[in-house]
């Protein structure tokens, strides 16, 4: 097994591996063409952890971990917070009353739509961010932009026309960081997440008698997630992200009570929080989140 690698979904440049960089500093980062690849890569030793986005302030959840985190044998070790800070990438040298198209993933298109009205730019939808990015610089043609990072400016030897075109000025997303081995916290370390899986029937009052417990612990929930699981319709699965170690008293009494109202009971990791939490501006923090929406740009 390799040691000091990170793997994550997308393109050398993108977002996530921006992301990995800034929370594993000087490991190599492993780009792979799906969130499953990235999975498959820790269980095959060609990397230690993988980075996997699960939401963002503007977009929402990320659908794909929903489906693909309760069969991925991998534990959630970490959570990293990661800005999104939109980039136009040109050819060196062009002037913006060159350009005639931007190029970038579908998400993050939805979020320069100031950028394209003011310039009159047609929009083109690519695979990811960092591939936009690749394309023009093979072009090399001053009419073709890429909305992108910085970093893939760097990688790809574009020059940056305009940094922060995004049109909110608060967009971050976060990642689960997983590993095939838990690092569990020890009961009583401040700021601890528990994450976890259950589910449900589709009867009356159901998630009501499993979420009482932990208000009357009081036991604070930071997300809950709710897709349909199977073909029945019959039950819901969840995801929920709570603060406190489940070896805690609060939390181990709210856990007990989900436990007898709910099943498949699964907790997915026991992790330190990010400082971001504590740090980021308010403005951030309470930024609301759609119920669903596509992934996050790559």
């Amino acid at each position: 097994m390799m040691d000091k690698v990170i793997a994550f979904q997308g393109m050398h440049g993108a977002y996530s591996d921006m992301a990995c960089r800034a929370a594993r500093p000087g490991w190599t980062t492993l780009p792979c063409h799906t969130f499953a690849d990235a999975i498959d890569a820790v269980h095959a030793g060609k990397a230690e952890q993988a980075m996997l986005a699960c939401e963002n302030s503007l977009a929402g959840r990320v659908p794909d971990i929903h489906s693909l985190l309760p069969a991925a044998g991998l534990h959630i070790i970490g959570e990293h917070f990661q800005r999104v800070e939109h980039c136009l990438l040109v050819v060196p040298g062009t002037r913006m009353d060159q350009i005639r198209r931007v190029h970038t993933h579908p998400v993050a298109m939805a979020q320069i739509r100031n950028l394209l009205k003011i310039h009159n730019l047609t929009p083109v939808t690519e695979f990811d961010t960092a591939g936009a990015a690749e394309l023009v610089a093979l072009w090399q043609k001053p009419e073709e932009a890429a909305v992108a990072s910085a970093l893939a400016a760097d990688l790809y030897g574009l020059e940056i026309l305009q940094r922060n075109v995004e049109d909110a000025s608060h967009n971050t997303t976060r990642f689960y960081i997983t590993a095939r081995t838990p690092q569990e916290p020890a009961p009583q370390t401040p700021h601890v997440m528990t994450t976890l899986l259950f589910s449900v029937q589709n009867t009356p009052g159901a998630l009501y008698k499993v979420l009482g417990g932990f208000a009357t612990n009081g036991v604070n929930m930071t997300r809950l997630e709710s897709y349909m699981s199977g073909e029945t319709f019959a039950a819901t699965r969840f995801l929920m992200d709570v603060e406190g170690h489940p070896r805690d008293s609060r939390l181990g009494k709210a856990l007990a009570e989900l436990e007898f109202f709910s099943k498949n009971a699964t907790i997915l990791g026991v992790y330190k929080q990010s400082p971001f939490r504590h740090n980021a501006p308010a403005q951030e923090q309470d930024t609301p989140r759609p119920a669903s929406a596509d992934a996050i740009p790559g």
